[in-house]
Formats: structure tokens, C-alpha cells, sequence
């Protein structure tokens, strides 16, 4: 005779979670790059990310130079997104933090103070730390210690402005293109806002494993890049080839379940570069996006 909900051996037990409790949910968000092909103002990007859904944005700071330098004011527009009931949850910027070179780097720690000023204006929380000028095929290694205590300088620098930097794992880089190489890099920095940035297609490509996921805390990724990738090896795989969540081979799912069970609540940013997504009307890619996005998030609950 089948067991039933009713019957003791199949019961929750006091203080033990239900199989039908829900996790924290999530929260969506449109990385600007999936419509940069339709080279759109901020404002109008803005526009759409509403009307398609999300909760949030996170544009690249060459948008946000651009749109003050055709005379748009960041503060009004950054207003603009919190009555839309957004919020600038992050941003994508280069500057050359972790780079051997002294000067490079005191040179890019000046560039990443400006744009965390020009972020905060729109209202911006976080900005990717990504090892820029140290990804190139051929950059000689850097020392991790020597990493995380640049990492700590950033940081230092962002809390000043009111800005979190999040050190972002690329899988194609030379350097920190592992999850395991991310993490050292935060955990060593020592500094209380030290934050990861990854990405599915990220992982792949750098050949991490998505169960390294379990040895982190979910408060400590508080956007995570989520794309889907057609079956093509590692090796060759580039950005323009990410699709649509649900339309590839990547592990999603499964993904998506481990981020639940080590606590994260934050932002899942959608961040495709497909020349056919470029091509379609923004709004539709918007919505196409956010409603796949959102199909595979119910598959994993």
C-alpha cells in the first residue's frame, strides 16, 4: 500500500523543513549587453528593461559616459529607474587593478575611482572587477596573494565611493579563470565587501565545475551572470555564441539548485552577446530573455 504525506514514516518532522518550502526567490536582472547591439541610449534601455519585467539592471559604464556626454543627467535618469520599480544593482567597467605593473595599476585604480563616481550618481551598488590587462593569451601569471591584496586596495576604494567591486572570474582569461582562483582571491583579500562575480558561461569556459559552488555563501555572490552555451567544447567557445537560458546544454538546473542551497538571494543578471538577438526588436529580446530566464528558474524549484 503506497505511503502517503499522512503516514509517519513520510511526515516532516518538527523543526525540519517541508519538501514544499520554498527558497528565497530570486530577483531578475537585464545586463545591458543582450540588447547592445541595438546601440540603444541608456534612457531607452532603462525603458525597456521595465516594460519587459526585470527587477534590475546592470549597464556597461561606456553607457553611462556616453549618456552624459550627449547631455543626459545620471542622477534624474538613475530617479527615473527607482520609480520604474528598478534598481542599478551593478555595472560592467575595465580598469586594470590586478596588473604587476605599478604604474598600469595605480592607473587603473584612478579609472576604477571614476567610474564608481559616475555609478553612484545613476545609483549604482556594485561594478565587475574582472582581471582586465591581465586576461590576454600570453600575460605572464599573477601571483594570487599579490591578488587578493590589490583586490583589498580596490575594495578599500569602493568603499570610499559607496561602491562594491566584485572580483569576476573569466574563463578565457590567463589569470582568474577559475572558480577556485576567485575565491582565494576574495577570501585572502580579507576586506568585509569582498564579493565574487561569476557566470555560467564563465565556469564552462574556464572548466570549473558547478559543484564547486557548495564551499561558497550565497550573500557573498550577490549577482550572478546566467546564460545558456550550445554544445561546443571549451576550447573554442566565445561569448557571441551564448543563447538563450533553456536553449543550450549548459547545467542549469542542477546550478540553479546548489545557488538555493548555499543561500542566494540575489540577482540573476541575464548577459548574452548573440549577433541574433542584436538583430531583433529590443523590447522583444528583453522579454524573450526574461521569460526563458524565468522558465528555467521554476524548473529548478
Amino acid at each position: 500500500m503506497p505511503l502517503t504525506l499522512d503516514d509517519p514514516l513520510t511526515a516532516p518532522m518538527p523543526g525540519l523543513m517541508s519538501p514544499s518550502t520554498e527558497p528565497e526567490p530570486v530577483r531578475f536582472c537585464l545586463n545591458t549587453a543582450t540588447i547592445r547591439g541595438q546601440k540603444l541610449p541608456l534612457d531607452q534601455t532603462v525603458e525597456i528593461a521595465a516594460e519587459a519585467g526585470y527587477d534590475a539592471i546592470e549597464p556597461w559604464i561606456d553607457e553611462l559616459e556616453a549618456f552624459e556626454a550627449s547631455g543626459g543627467d545620471l542622477a534624474e535618469l538613475g530617479a527615473r529607474v527607482r520609480e520604474r520599480g528598478m534598481s542599478v544593482e551593478g555595472a560592467i567597467g575595465f580598469f586594470e587593478w590586478i596588473v604587476d605593473d605599478p604604474e598600469r595599476r595605480a592607473a587603473g585604480l584612478e579609472r576604477a575611482r571614476a567610474d564608481m563616481e559616475r555609478l553612484r550618481k545613476f545609483g549604482g551598488k556594485r561594478i565587475a572587477a574582472p582581471p582586465f590587462g591581465a586576461h590576454e593569451a600570453g600575460s605572464p601569471p599573477v601571483n594570487l596573494s599579490d591578488a587578493a591584496e590589490r583586490y583589498a586596495a580596490l575594495c578599500d576604494i569602493g568603499e570610499r565611493a559607496g561602491v562594491t567591486p566584485l572580483c569576476e572570474v573569466w574563463g578565457f582569461s590567463a589569470n582568474l579563470s577559475k572558480l577556485g582562483e576567485g575565491m582565494y582571491v576574495v577570501a585572502e583579500s580579507g576586506h568585509p565587501d569582498a564579493c565574487l562575480l561569476l557566470d555560467s558561461y564563465h565556469l564552462y569556459k574556464g572548466g570549473s565545475p558547478i559543484e564547486g559552488l557548495r564551499f561558497l555563501s550565497g550573500d557573498k555572490l550577490p549577482i550572478f551572470h546566467i546564460n545558456d552555451y550550445p554544445e561546443i567544447s571549451p576550447e573554442i567557445i566565445v561569448d557571441a555564441d551564448r543563447v538563450w537560458p533553456g536553449d543550450g546544454v549548459a547545467p542549469l538546473v542542477p546550478m540553479l539548485r546548489i545557488l538555493a542551497e548555499i543561500g542566494f538571494s540575489g540577482y540573476l543578471s541575464l548577459e548574452l552577446f548573440h549577433p541574433d538577438y542584436w538583430a531583433m526588436e529590443p523590447l522583444a529580446a528583453a522579454r524573450t530573455g526574461l521569460n526563458k530566464l524565468k522558465d528555467v528558474v521554476a524548473a529548478s524549484r
